[in-house]
């Protein structure tokens, strides 16, 4: 019994350190992570991230060169002064992208919404908090615009991405619909 409850001690133990190694390595690469404005020469690894899950396969096109359609599309993101396209960069690497789009509305006394969509983080950084620092850097720059209200939408398959907005406070409060043109 005494020699059982002393390797109980000794796993405890090493949980406890690798939990903090792991604690202090990411860390490091929170200090790593910044956050940007999107640039032209982006596009490819958003595009590839989009892509990178059971319905974007069905709906982007990742080929190289990419189609000129999101060209066009980033084109007049970029010339919209409500429109913010981002990145997050880990040592100058794109892990993380979105859009914001700033809402000015008559609603709730004239109310400006910040409406976060097209979020994505590569497949190996998902699920190291990363996604998390990059949603906190979004509601701040709703904030900083005067946003009363951040919002998204999400398909309804994406089970995971439910939780994760979940556990970020967000409220599934509304029914969404959507026409394909």
């Amino acid at each position: 019994m005494a020699i059982q409850r002393r390797c109980d001690a000794v796993a405890l133990g090493w949980a406890k350190q690798a939990t903090a190694y792991a604690q202090d390595k990411m860390v490091g690469l929170m200090k790593d992570l910044i956050f940007r404005r999107a640039e032209t020469s982006d596009l490819p690894t958003i595009i590839v991230m989009l892509a990178d899950d059971i319905l974007g396969r069905q709906r982007e096109d990742p080929s190289s060169p990419p189609n000129v359609k999101y060209l066009e599309a980033f084109r007049a993101i970029q010339a919209d002064p409500n429109q913010l396209a981002a990145v997050a960069t880990l040592n100058g690497d794109v892990i993380g992208s979105l859009q914001i789009t700033f809402i000015p509305g008559l609603g709730r006394q004239g109310a400006w919404r910040g409406q976060i969509e097209a979020v994505r983080i590569a497949a190996k950084h998902r699920g190291s908090g990363l996604g998390q620092r990059m949603f906190e850097w979004a509601i701040e720059q709703c904030r900083a615009r005067g946003c009363k209200i951040v919002q998204l939408t999400t398909d309804k398959a994406r089970v995971d991405a439910h939780r994760f907005y979940d556990r970020l406070g967000f409220i599934a409060s509304h029914v969404g619909y959507k026409l394909t043109l």
